[in-house]
């Protein structure tokens, strides 16, 4: 890991660790609620049960959190996986209704929650990036 994605892995891998430990005892209408929303933007998640989902979502959250803060995962890794999570977070949120003004990509004010998650799928892709032309560099 280069000291240069220091800030970028720790601040979004704690945020990220910290949501998926929170996210351990959702159950009942909680895990219903999360589950909801992502069946609204990926239809195929209805096929699982909401516990389930909401236990799978925690384990994905504390395993992407680690790996942000492990410093022997490549930023390359690291990054794939937080681009694919922020990937699927502006998913939700173009795909939720009431999420965004009527034809436009701007948030309503509910939707700035699910908008500002923008942010993961650039720094994911940042990192990816910025291991690869920096190992070209080098070369």
């Amino acid at each position: 890991m280069r000291v240069s994605h220091l800030p970028l892995r720790v601040s979004i891998g704690a945020f990220v660790l910290n949501s998926g430990l929170g996210k351990r005892s959702l159950e009942g209408e909680a895990a219903q609620g999360v589950h909801g929303m992502a069946v609204g933007a990926v239809p195929q998640l209805g096929r699982l049960d909401p516990d389930r989902f909401a236990r799978l979502l925690s384990r994905a959250e504390i395993a992407l959190g680690a790996a942000l803060l492990a410093p022997f995962v490549p930023s390359a890794l690291a990054g794939l996986g937080l681009a694919a999570f922020g990937a699927g977070l502006v998913q939700l949120y173009l795909r939720t209704p009431g999420m965004r003004e009527a034809g436009r990509l701007r948030p309503t004010q509910q939707g700035i929650g699910l908008a500002k998650d923008v942010w993961l799928l650039g720094a994911g892709l940042t990192l990816v990036l910025d291991d690869f032309t920096h190992g070209r560099r080098r070369r």
